[in-house]
């Protein structure tokens, strides 16, 4: 059995998925997240309103990339992830 996503988990997967594809919709972020619709919305909203990602609304599309807070984060926490590593954590 595979262990549960922490929060910190979830916010890198979902930025990641928004880095890959350089903009991306709800839907393909949502399947691509893996969590369950409500959750999912929950955490869109943080990464909005800690302005990781920003929203762009045109004609018939609403899409999502990553801002320079996104970006930082991503860079931080692979400092973080392989500072763990190093220490066999």
């Amino acid at each position: 059995m595979e262990k549960k996503r922490n929060k910190l988990e979830i916010i890198r997967d979902i930025l990641l998925v928004i880095k890959e594809n350089k903009k991306v919709g709800p839907t393909r972020l949502l399947h691509h997240s893996n969590l369950s619709p409500q959750m999912f919305k929950e955490y869109l909203k943080l990464l909005l309103h800690k302005k990781f990602i920003e929203e762009i609304i045109s004609e018939k599309k609403r899409i999502f990339q990553l801002t320079k807070n996104g970006f930082d984060f991503l860079r931080e926490y692979k400092i973080i992830e392989a500072t763990i590593n190093n220490f066999g954590l």
